[in-house]
């Protein structure tokens, strides 16, 4: 039994499509809402709140790996449930942070959650991604109103993931030997700046985005409201104060573990083009 956290996220719904075409069975989805789930036919929808880990040991009955994204909800509770409940092999997302940025607090949260898991007596596969292309829906308010996205840092290039790619490396570490024991980082198959992300959300609208980069100064205020300052500051370093090679490097990781080439921006809003309609 495979158990997917976050099954209707955008890593998780991803996977358990793969994990299902593959017949990968029998496979378990975790959701809060098992009404509004709408898993694939097959998947056992169970439901399980990360912020009460008590709910979370039902789903856990009888499964032999996990997939888990980090932070979550209390991580050490979390993984101590699927040790207790006999998980032999967890796939955790982390983040490539981890390495790039280490000084950060939600890099070293991230590191702790590792090494929780690395503690653990479980194997592990752990995947580092870098910024997701879906990070693209903080603007979709403001291009459905034909509103300006207003963003700092707007031609520095960062090798942007789509989520289904690190879905991919992960369906490959659940089904497959040789992953156990394993860290990577993943990143898309190439560097895409934030103006690029708006003109190719632009090109799949067929109308003009409007457009305009600002100071960090006014970022932060506008990210503090929703993030609170540490974290903005954390994600403005990432976007553009603070980067280095190591962040903007072009990982080949996806298509050496899948066998298929990363997918790309493009391709990421040619498939959610509905979200900023």
């Amino acid at each position: 039994m495979i158990l997917v956290t976050g099954a209707t996220g955008n890593i998780g719904s991803a996977l358990l499509t793969e994990l299902q075409a593959l017949g990968a069975g029998p496979l378990r989805g975790l959701t809060r809402d098992i009404a509004r789930a709408a898993l694939p036919e097959g998947v056992e929808a169970v439901t399980g709140d990360f912020a009460e880990t008590a709910t979370l040991k039902p789903a856990l009955e009888g499964a032999r790996s996990l997939f888990l994204v980090s932070r979550m909800g209390s991580d050490a509770e979390i993984i101590e449930a699927a040790q207790q409940a006999g998980v032999e092999h967890v796939v955790l997302v982390s983040s490539i942070t981890v390495q790039t940025h280490p000084h950060l607090g939600p890099a070293r949260e991230n590191l702790a959650v590792e090494r929780l898991l690395q503690d653990s007596g479980m194997a592990w596969t752990i995947l580092r991604p870098t910024q997701f292309a879906s990070n693209a829906l903080w603007w979709a308010g403001a291009i459905r109103e034909h509103e300006t996205v207003r963003v700092p840092y707007a031609d520095i290039g960062l090798p942007t993931i789509h989520p289904a790619d690190i879905a991919s490396v992960a369906r490959v570490a659940l089904t497959e030997s040789g992953h156990r024991e394993r860290t990577y980082a993943l990143t898309g198959p190439e560097r895409v700046t934030a103006r690029q992300q708006v003109g190719a959300v632009a090109a799949a609208l067929g109308r003009k985005v409007p457009f305009a980069e600002i100071g960090r100064e006014e970022a932060h205020r506008q990210m503090a409201d929703f993030l609170g300052a540490e974290a903005a500051d954390a994600v403005l370093d990432l976007t553009g104060g603070d980067v280095n090679d190591e962040l903007l490097m072009v990982r080949d990781t996806v298509a050496r573990i899948t066998g298929a080439p990363g997918r790309t921006f493009q391709q990421w809003v040619s498939e959610n083009a509905r979200a900023f309609h």
